[in-house]
């Protein structure tokens, strides 16, 4: 078993290029079954999550070929419908097949998906969404079993939640219907508006990314297309807050700051010194960051809640006080009880997170999920002593090479095998 072990308060200076967004990537590499033919896409990262969507596209009859951080599909023969059952259960984004799939073949078979367990993320609302489109599905055995005898067809679809992988699955398959599909109530998160624009460098005709309403003219004539995926803005909060709390001066490049705004807000709040330009970030922090007002999490362009933990991280080194408020997933402090083991001072009400700054110590834990994990490596940086972060396999699904990003930065950080 794998584990980074990390010596720390050094300070962080240097500069970063942040990869591509896993949350952009995976729904972008679904979409590629769309356009018959090769599609070329950059700044793929090397995470977990995107080696398991290149297997279900192998698995469904693509070609697929990765040069360094390049990545090219052939979908000109699509011969399977069916997503394996293994492959489904190793991340919750698999579901984005979904669409997908149903759109070029006409049919669809997978099982639930798996990935972290946050506490309830049911897919009622992508089944409901599809079969407003015309998709007539069924469950046997955790299996779902998906098809369009009569094609797809636009219609009007009300989110009752702006649910990002809802809103990801009507797009991919309102593109292989026919006539117009509203999406009303749709997630505004900006790596929607980065498959609204490989879409339409496929030829689709998708307006509206970015607001809570989206159209898809159907029935347009799709071909391969090239496409650079956007910066991870959850990774690059990871980076931030590592550099706020551990002290330091970093310099982020390949990111949108105004996909950070609320975080960069708290972190300033908190007594970071922060320039922006148009893709760049530069923070400067003294360490032992300051309480903030109450974070509450919330669909974008709220605070994220993939950031909360390891902005709690950063300010549980810190001084003062900090409430957070969870409002997205049930169970996204599971790792509270691991950051106490590193001596944080940290109180649980339901979704409520009561904060006080304290100096943490060198302890071995466990990540308990990707941000969780993440969480842990912030608060370790900024630890006094020596800490051994296991269960690497949470972390690797969403950052590529972790451990050697930070250490470019100056970090003490090291993975093991033991």
């Amino acid at each position: 078993m794998s584990f980074f072990e990390i010596t720390g308060r050094r300070r962080l200076s240097g500069s970063l290029a942040v990869h591509g967004a896993k949350n952009s990537v995976l729904p972008i590499l679904a979409a590629c079954i769309l356009a018959p033919g090769e599609c070329v896409i950059h700044n793929c990262p090397h995470l977990s999550d995107v080696s398991a969507t290149l297997d279900i596209l192998r698995g469904l009859g693509c070609a697929v070929h990765r040069d360094g951080n390049t990545v090219t599909v052939d979908a000109s023969v699509v011969q399977r419908s069916a997503v394996p059952e293994q492959l489904m259960r190793e991340m919750r984004s698999s579901v984005i097949f979904l669409g997908a799939t149903l759109a070029r073949m006409g049919e669809a078979q997978l099982s639930y998906p798996g990935g972290c367990e946050l506490g309830p993320r049911p897919i009622n609302l992508h089944l409901d969404a599809l079969r407003k489109l015309g998709a007539q599905i069924r469950e046997e055995d955790g299996v779902l079993y998906c098809c369009a005898p009569d094609g797809l067809h636009g219609c009007e679809v009300h989110l009752p939640f702006p649910s990002v992988g809802a809103t990801e699955n009507t797009m991919l398959a309102a593109c292989g219907g026919s006539g117009t599909t509203t999406i009303v109530g749709a997630a505004r998160e900006p790596e929607i508006e980065d498959l609204q624009m490989f879409l339409n460098a496929l030829g689709a005709q998708v307006q509206g990314a970015g607001s809570n309403v989206i159209t898809v003219q159907g029935a347009a004539r799709l071909r391969p297309a090239e496409h650079t995926v956007m910066g991870d803005r959850i990774v690059a909060a990871t980076y931030l807050s590592a550099a706020g709390a551990a002290g330091g001066e970093v310099e982020l490049t390949g990111v949108c700051p105004e996909h950070l705004s609320t975080v960069l807000d708290v972190l300033e709040e908190a007594g970071c010194r922060l320039w922006y330009a148009k893709d760049m970030i530069h923070l400067c922090s003294d360490g032992r960051l300051q309480g903030v007002r109450a974070i509450r999490t919330a669909p974008y362009p709220g605070f994220p809640t993939d950031a909360q933990s390891v902005v709690m991280a950063a300010l549980a080194c810190g001084r003062g006080r900090t409430v957070f408020e969870e409002n997205i997933f049930q169970s996204r402090y599971r790792h509270v009880s691991e950051l106490a083991r590193m001596g944080a001072d940290i109180r649980l009400t339901g979704r409520t997170a009561v904060v006080q700054g304290a100096d943490l110590h060198g302890a071995d834990v466990c990540s308990t999920d990707l941000r969780g994990g993440a969480a842990l490596v912030v608060a370790a940086l900024a630890a006094e002593g020596v800490s051994r972060v296991g269960e690497l396999h949470h972390i690797d699904r969403g950052y590529d090479h972790l451990e050697l990003a930070l250490s470019k930065l100056g970090a003490e950080i090291y993975r093991k095998n033991g």
